[in-house]
C-alpha cells in the first residue's frame, strides 16, 4: 500500500510517502502499529491524525489492504 504523510508528518518521518508491504489486510490499530514501529515519532501525532483511505476518510474499524492508498492527515488550521 501506498502511504502519504502530510504537513507536520513529513517532517516526523523524513519523507512524504512510503510503500508498506503487508502480508494480508490491516485493521485500523494494526496499520498504526506498523507505522510506528517504522517512523517512532509517529506515536506522537496518532491521538490528532485522521487516516483516509482511497481519497474518503476512513472508519475506525477500516481495513486496509495492499493496493490502497492511505493517507495520514493531521489537523488543519487556517486564518
Amino acid at each position: 500500500m501506498r502511504v502519504l504523510f502530510f504537513a507536520q508528518l513529513k517532517d516526523a518521518t523524513g519523507c512524504n510517502a512510503m510503500e508498506l508491504a503487508t502480508a494480508s489486510p490491516l485493521n485500523t490499530p494494526q496499520l498504526w502499529t506498523e507505522l510506528v514501529q517504522r517512523f517512532p515519532a509517529l506515536a506522537a501525532h496518532r491521538p490528532n491524525v485522521r487516516l483516509a483511505r482511497n481519497w474518503e476518510y476512513a472508519a475506525p474499524d477500516a481495513i486496509f489492504a495492499d493496493n490502497d492508498e492511505v493517507a495520514l492527515l493531521p489537523p488543519v488550521s487556517g486564518g
